[in-house]
């Protein structure tokens, strides 16, 4: 092969090469997120582009096998090419046949090897970091196109690393990862903060972190220190509680102290008639507690709570002793901030 064919050989495989290691680390790098919108709406490379990130495995694969033939390519045809060129300009030297082969011969190697990891490898792989989405919808398409050409190969070879992996007991997965922890979720936020990408000016974000960690206990409100009304109690006691103490939701309790419903003002406001102010509030305007572990978590705590469509609960411990009482306005608190009291004065 002469030189001229060479170089342009070389170009051609580096190019090979280079789409090979872009369409890799794209797969790897673009988010779910970033995706899925464009594959719902229709784009075909967006489809593409979802199906790899599906079978990451076997894209990495596809794109081993590539840069590896490329890699091998380049070594065999266009290193020989650029020795041969670079023979003559040495011949004029002088120097014995024996040192002009071996100085062409090192100083092809490096060209190639600097033309093959800067060009071939480090621009493409810098590219597909710094514009994941973009490099993922350009370069995934035809990666996905390539692997089902030689599906056989490329999954003889996929099926063998697997079967490595569980050798030593790691389970391989298919799927690029697309998921996070609450923790993984909180230091993204974090560091989006930092940098100028993200504003929590009322910190309701770092509080959805903290309420995540949070148990019944850490909120519920002890019996000794609840306000509470006597199960017997009549329209007047509610309307004189909620002048002393503002709260518009009273939990009442029988004579053993034990909760046993709850009253908002607006169940008796309209028990004004005559011996219906001062007689107790009948059982049907009563609401029900639902009964809730302290040791529950907070978030599905507050999922329980919405299912029964209650505002309070009972919170019990492991020997079935009511411990106090939870109120949903303080779990909406540990998410929002302070929550007033509509009946409340400043």
């Amino acid at each position: 092969m002469t030189g001229g064919w060479g170089i342009a050989w070389l170009v051609i495989l580096l190019l090979i090469n280079g789409f090979f290691v872009g369409a890799e680390f794209a797969v790897i790098s673009v988010r779910r997120s970033q995706i899925e919108p464009r594959a719902e709406a229709g784009g075909r490379a967006a489809k593409s582009t979802l199906y790899a990130m599906e079978h990451a495995t076997m894209m990495l694969a596809t794109s081993q096998l590539g840069i590896t033939v490329c890699s091998l390519l380049i070594l065999n045809v266009s290193e020989p090419a650029i020795h041969h060129l670079l023979e003559y300009p040495l011949a004029l030297t002088r120097l014995p046949e024996e040192v002009v082969g071996t100085i062409a011969f090192i100083i092809a190697l490096i060209i190639v090897s600097f033309l093959h990891v800067v060009i071939g490898e480090m621009v493409p792989k810098n590219l597909s970091f710094s514009v994941p989405d973009r490099a993922a919808l350009i370069l995934a398409p035809p990666l996905v196109f390539i692997s089902m050409v030689f599906r056989p190969i490329i999954y003889a070879l996929n099926a063998t690393a697997n079967g490595v992996l569980r050798l030593f007991r790691v389970e391989p997965k298919n799927e690029a990862n697309s998921a996070f922890t609450v923790d993984e979720v909180a230091n993204i936020v974090a560091q989006s903060t930092k940098e100028g990408v993200l504003t929590d000016n009322i910190g309701a974000l770092n509080a959805a972190f903290e309420f995540t960690a949070k148990k019944v206990r850490d909120i519920a409100v002890g019996m000794p220190d609840l306000v509470s009304l006597s199960e017997a109690a009549t329209p007047a006691d509610v309307e004189r509680a909620v002048a002393q103490n503002g709260f518009s939701r009273y939990v009442l309790v029988n004579d053993e102290g034990e909760p046993t419903g709850y009253l908002h003002l607006k169940d008796v406001l309209d028990l004004d008639e005559a011996g219906e102010f001062d007689e107790p509030v009948p059982p049907k305007r009563i609401r029900k507690l639902i009964s809730i572990s302290r040791g529950m978590d907070l978030e599905d705590a507050l999922a329980a709570m919405r299912r029964s469509g209650v505002h309070l609960a009972r919170v019990f411990d492991d020997s079935d002793q009511t411990r106090g009482v939870l109120f949903l306005e303080d779990i909406i608190e540990e998410l929002v901030g302070e929550v007033q009291d509509a009946t409340r004065r400043a």
